[in-house]
């Protein structure tokens, strides 16, 4: 989830904890059963950061595959990781939030910063993810 304010100027992005991979990333999670990736979007967005947003109906995300190594949960770095990569399934949403909010972070996170677009997806390890910021989110 793509979670932008002041006009689509700055972007969210938040620091997973160490224990988590300690990297930059977007809101995030997994789609539990009987929710739809909308729905899933949604109560991530509320679990992760304390906003409680609504997509338009209509609004379609941009489907991703990213692919991990198992062995660190992260993009594979070199050949025998990439080899053992696995496809993960995400489907991205964009959201505004009021130009004064602050997310309410969850134990899955310890940082968070505004940024511009450009700069978030630059920040992104993930590059499906980045890719599709770039589609989502004007000024990037």
């Amino acid at each position: 989830m793509f979670v932008t304010r002041r006009h689509g100027r700055e972007l969210l992005l938040l620091r997973r904890v160490p224990a988590g991979g300690g990297y930059w990333h977007v809101v995030a999670g997994t789609i539990e059963a009987g929710e739809s990736p909308r729905e899933a979007a949604l109560r991530e967005l509320h679990e992760e950061t304390g906003l409680l947003a609504m997509l338009a109906e209509g609004v379609e995300g941009v489907h991703v595959v990213e692919y991990v190594s198992p062995a660190t949960m992260k993009p594979p770095t070199h050949a025998l990781e990439s080899e053992s990569a696995v496809g993960i399934s995400t489907t991205c949403y964009h959201v505004s939030a009021p130009d004064e909010w602050e997310p309410e972070l969850d134990h899955e996170h310890d940082a968070h910063r505004w940024c511009s677009p450009p700069e978030a997806a630059d920040a992104l390890i993930w590059p499906h993810t980045a890719r599709a910021l770039r589609t989502l989110v004007r000024g990037s």
